[in-house]
């Protein structure tokens, strides 16, 4: 009998059609929910099957029935749901995945499911906990940067789950405009930049990681700790 390899679900994003390169202007109207094949492929490589979740989909019907969650990249979150007012750096928010995610993240906590999030993963996992954001931190987005350039190092505290995959430091791609502020609920920073921000959380009690870079850009990403972690624990629920 073939081992069994665990489901992992994969968050996406919606777009327009006139938002995508290549559609046909009579699609301009209609709205796809697209995902970053690099994510796929970590899994993938890792031992695990993705599952791409649309975002019209009732999590409640699907999350019992995955094995891990892995919380992925894109738009900015809406400020209220932290609780503050938008300011002028926002960019672009997404609030129909904001509610999708959230309501995710609840059945995450609900199942004590294994879940790894990856920059606006991370984000969105902080503010699922009560945590709030910073809303632009220009310095922290290197966009003249190719995707896989390693341009700051990350330090992760000793005895930490992020010591354990990745040693005591590791140098990382750097693409966001927005961190943590206050950290949610049960969260511990345990990965910091040169500046103190935070770049990696753990759940002191429940199996979730999160990382403010993106290993699935990085040349290292089918052998990436972070997408070999997820796996291994969503295995342990077969």
């Amino acid at each position: 009998m073939v081992d069994q390899k665990p489901l992992i679900g994969i968050t996406g994003r919606r777009r327009k059609g006139d938002k995508l390169r290549g559609s046909l202007k009579v699609m301009n109207h209609l709205s796809f929910d697209v995902y970053w094949v690099d994510y796929a492929q970590g899994i993938i490589a890792a031992g695990g099957i993705p599952v791409f979740l649309p975002l019209s989909l009732d999590p409640s019907e699907i999350i019992p029935r995955l094995d891990g969650i892995l919380m992925s990249g894109g738009a900015d979150i809406d400020p209220r749901r932290y609780g503050a007012e938008p300011e002028p750096e926002l960019q672009s928010i997404e609030p129909v995945r904001d509610d999708f995610e959230l309501k995710v993240l609840e059945k995450v906590y609900e199942n004590n499911l294994p879940a790894a999030g990856i920059c606006r993963g991370l984000q969105i996992l902080n503010v699922y906990a009560g945590g709030t954001l910073f809303q632009d931190i220009p310095p922290h987005a290197v966009r003249e940067e190719p995707p896989s350039s390693r341009v700051h190092e990350v330090t992760f505290d000793e005895g930490s789950v992020f010591s354990g995959l990745y040693g005591a430091s590791m140098q990382v791609n750097s693409l966001h405009h927005q961190s943590i502020d206050r950290l949610g609920d049960g969260f511990l920073a345990t990965g910091l930049s040169s500046d103190d921000g935070i770049e990696a959380i753990e759940h002191s009690d429940r199996p979730i990681i999160a990382v403010q870079w993106h290993p699935e850009m990085l040349d290292t990403r089918d052998s990436d700790p972070l997408f070999q972690w997820l796996v291994q624990r969503s295995s342990e629920r077969l």
